[in-house]
């Protein structure tokens, strides 16, 4: 007997709020950015937004460099889980359709990541204006909505990109050692060398979106849209491999 689509989301909801790690790493995508982002308000703020050229509405997402990391995991653990003890067996044994399969698995994480990812934007930067004064900026400024929808998807992104990836290399900690150096260490250092290049990396293009006035070869949803590009290009990569690979 087949299992209707809504029954395959239901045990792929299932699955992933089961799963400590990925729960917890989606805890971590909101309360991380958030908590980083008030302290680093707090704490300077006032003194950043009073440096000369300094972007306000980019500032206040200070804290995304350490929610897309949050995000990433989440998007590596949701999927890592079903290449451990022959999980994947026993999900292909009770859904033998893998595009279905796939397709649900991608669409709940992409569900609950675009969910915590618009809360995340629009505390975090709501949050943080506490602590701005006089250099606060309100949804109505902008620039501002744009940057607070456009963050939440960007976070998204970072996490269905991290879950094909995870797809293809069938380990959530291949995919972390790979993208956070990547993400820490190598985009700044292609910036550094290649210049307008480093305007297409996954990071770097989507974080246009929270900028006030977009720096570079894109502009804000050409940035997104750019990630989004390389987001699809990791899912399909994985929709192939899960169908070509043995379980």
């Amino acid at each position: 007997m087949t299992m209707s689509t809504t029954a395959v989301l239901r045990s792929e909801w299932i699955k992933v709020r089961s799963v400590r790690a990925s729960a917890g790493s989606l805890l971590a995508v909101f309360f991380t950015t958030v908590a980083i982002n008030v302290l680093a308000s707090a704490a300077v703020g006032q003194a950043e937004a009073d440096n000369e050229g300094a972007d306000l509405l980019f500032g206040a997402f200070y804290a995304f460099n350490f929610g897309q990391i949050a995000a990433i995991a989440f998007g590596a653990t949701a999927v890592s889980s079903e290449y451990l003890g022959g999980a994947l067996r026993v999900s292909l044994a009770a859904v033998p359709d893998r595009n279905l399969l796939y397709a649900a698995k991608m669409t709940v994480v992409g569900g609950l990541a675009v969910t915590a990812g618009l809360l995340t934007s629009f505390v975090t930067f709501l949050s943080g204006q506490a602590f701005m004064g006089r250099y606060a900026l309100g949804l109505g400024d902008p620039g501002v909505l744009r940057a607070c929808v456009g963050g939440g998807l960007y976070l998204a992104l970072m996490a269905l990109f991290a879950a094909g990836l995870t797809v293809v290399l069938r380990s959530a900690a291949a995919t972390l050692s790979l993208l956070i150096p990547f993400l820490l260490i190598v985009s700044f250092v292609v910036g550094d060398v290649a210049g307008s290049v480093a305007d297409f990396l996954p990071d770097r293009a989507g974080q246009q979106v929270l900028r006030q006035h977009p720096a570079g070869t894109l502009g804000a949803w050409t940035g997104l849209a750019v990630t989004a590009a390389w987001a699809a290009a990791l899912l399909l990569a994985g929709w192939w491999a899960l169908r070509r690979r043995d379980a």
